[in-house]
């Protein structure tokens, strides 16, 4: 469910088809099984508005889920940034050698973080973590390089500015694994398919005939949708884009 849920525009056909049957049911079936009458509408107007409601709580709460996440893997892209920036800066309290050889690294470590960020492909992503995790041993290793050949002070910030540049990385991975619950999507599905199956079987006269009775398949469908865009960070339209780590390159690289 969850590779499902990371299609947002899959997603948005599946529910939008599941709505609108859903509606369809309350609508000639439920009704021709238990016929609504006019004393019980009243009561019935009790249920659906409730129904509607618990729904709008539900999906206004995992859209500031969703948000909040979006906002945490943009300020962790910033501070990715900026610990390679600050590495590479401390580069130059090592020696010359060590300090060019760093510097390089560095330089490759911030175009495979980039092309990470912008890439989609599974297997361009296997290989692009595996050049990452390469990169990153040879990065710690003249780290340590620096501080076995001068024990001061002066290297220890060599050592510490390599991880947190090291740190930042996980911790950016760390929130984009970090998705909504499962069970909250499925709480969601199943209280919108009633929510469409209440609304179909309250429908009086042409109401049932007529497309107003999509309008409420389509908005919940969309909502949710657009809940799995934001909270899939390699899938829909919307995403991080590092534009820290694009800036921070170019300083680098002249």
């Amino acid at each position: 469910m969850a590779e499902f849920i990371a299609h947002p525009a899959v997603l948005f056909i599946v529910l939008l088809a599941l709505f609108i049957a859903a509606v369809a049911f309350g609508a000639y079936v439920l009704r021709r099984v238990a016929v609504l009458p006019d004393r019980d509408r009243e009561d019935f107007n009790i249920v659906q508005t409730s129904t509607l409601t618990l729904l709008a709580l539900l999906v206004g709460f995992s859209l500031s889920m969703a948000v909040s996440r979006y906002d945490q893997r943009k300020n962790l892209e910033e501070g990715e940034a900026n610990a390679i920036g600050t590495e590479f800066v401390r580069a130059d309290l090592a020696d010359a050698a060590q300090s060019a050889k760093i510097r390089s690294a560095l330089i490759r470590y911030t175009k495979l973080r980039l092309a990470d960020y912008r890439t989609r492909a599974s297997d361009t992503l296997n290989s692009i973590e595996r050049d990452t995790a390469n990169v990153q041993t040879e990065l710690w290793q003249l780290a340590t390089e620096v501080a076995r050949d001068k024990p001061t002070p002066i290297s220890a910030l060599v050592v510490a500015g390599m991880n947190d540049t090291l740190n930042s990385q996980d911790y950016a991975e760390a929130a984009r694994i970090n998705h909504i619950p499962l069970g909250a999507w499925f709480l969601m599905i199943v209280i919108a398919v009633m929510a469409c199956a209440v609304q179909g079987y309250g429908a009086k006269g042409s109401l049932r005939k007529g497309l107003l009775l999509t309008i409420l398949p389509a908005t919940v469908a969309l909502s949710l949708a657009l809940i799995s865009d934001i909270d899939s960070p390699r899938g829909g339209i919307i995403h991080v884009e590092p534009q820290n780590l694009a800036r921070l390159l170019k300083s680098i690289e002249k």
